[in-house]
């Protein structure tokens, strides 16, 4: 061979030395963070479900991880999961697409703002209450009144925010291509209406599966707004090696599931190529591509068995570069975060009276 390009790679550049060698358990250099963060670099972290891994991976190896929107002292461990504390860094429950996530970001702007989401009141036959379209799921109950429903998304909208503004990181999971939104508005859906909540409506609800262009536009949107929240925040994307459960589109589940990654796979690497405020994480690779031969999926070939999210959290704590802890010795970065901390008190007291009602009813 002359004297190529590929004379100078390293052994990870070949398949062989890089894959079949050293097989799924021994990759070596597979990630390398962009960045140098301090040893106290704290995380918020937000996205499909298996972000949530993410969320607990940071604070079982002692890794500052971002609480913004934290449950009442006096509510049991299993409570505050039932009603979506403690999952993601607010409340916000999954946020499966990058139009979610542009969305929740300019709630963070102006929350506001949540008066304006749509709201699904429950038939009798299944208690009453009110669901917010964006996290119908995070009161097993609903909320007694649409008021109190709006302003407990408000609450979470200025959590979010608190959450951007504490972060170094903001590690988001890129979960599906696919959704619902309203034809009127173009607000987004946590899932189909009429699935678990609401009731779908094909004059008002559409079934949208987003393109290439449709997905970096709206990361970019969501990406710039946090940047315009914290102009300091870096942005860590994965993509979820979960395959869909169903698909509204005409394509069989496995073309839609490869198509839905694919996709997000190209996004996440392009917008970490092109900033250097954004870095990707490859969890994917590591558990759903063709070397593993599936060995890190459970018998129904969707959730991630526990030793598959042991070997993906195991490269990422690897291919992390950290520093010496930061210390805060500005006098404005002082005032900024105790303007936090007092704000987080508020959100506290105001969230309290919501367990309480949830334990009284139980």
């Amino acid at each position: 061979m002359s004297n190529t390009p590929y004379k100078k790679q390293p052994r990870q550049a070949f398949w062989r030395t890089g894959v079949a060698d050293p097989g799924v358990w021994s990759y070596e250099n597979l990630w390398r963070s962009k960045w140098k963060l301090p040893a106290n670099a704290a995380f918020a972290t937000y996205g499909s479900c298996f972000a949530q891994h993410i969320s607990r991976a940071l604070q079982a190896n002692g890794k500052p991880w971002v609480n913004a929107e934290p449950c009442p002292e006096h509510a049991s461990p299993a409570l505050a999961a039932q009603y979506g504390y403690g999952v993601y860094s607010s409340r916000t429950a999954n946020i499966y697409t990058a139009k979610m996530l542009a969305y929740w970001v300019a709630l963070a702007q102006s929350p506001e703002d949540a008066a304006q989401v749509e709201l699904w009141e429950d038939g009798s036959d299944k208690g009453g209450g009110f669901r917010d379209s964006l996290r119908p799921m995070i009161e097993p109950e609903g909320f007694e009144t649409a008021e109190e429903c709006a302003a407990m998304l408000s609450n979470t909208a200025r959590a979010f925010r608190r959450s951007v503004e504490q972060a170094q990181v903001f590690v988001f999971t890129m979960g599906l291509t696919e959704g619902f939104e309203n034809i009127l508005t173009g607000q987004p859906y946590a899932l189909c209406p009429g699935t678990l909540a609401g009731t779908y409506d094909a004059k008002v609800h559409a079934f949208h599966n987003a393109s290439y262009p449709d997905i970096h536009a709206s990361m970019e949107e969501a990406i710039a707004g946090l940047r315009a929240i914290n102009p300091q925040i870096k942005v860590l994307l994965t993509v979820s090696p979960v395959p869909l459960t169903a698909t509204a589109s005409s394509d069989h589940v496995l073309l839609a599931t490869t198509y839905s990654k694919s996709t997000l796979r190209a996004v996440a690497g392009d917008l970490a190529a092109s900033n250097g405020h954004v870095d990707y994480f490859p969890s994917y690779e590591i558990i759903a591509t063709a070397p593993t031969r599936g060995i890190f999926f459970e018998p129904n070939m969707r959730s991630v068995a526990p030793q598959g999210v042991k070997l993906v959290m195991s490269h990422f704590f690897k291919g992390m570069r950290f520093g010496k802890n930061l210390l805060q010795t500005d006098k404005a970065e002082e005032a900024r975060r105790a303007a936090i901390k007092a704000s987080d008190a508020a959100a506290e007291l105001a969230c309290e009276e919501v367990v309480l009602d949830a334990e009284a009813s139980t």
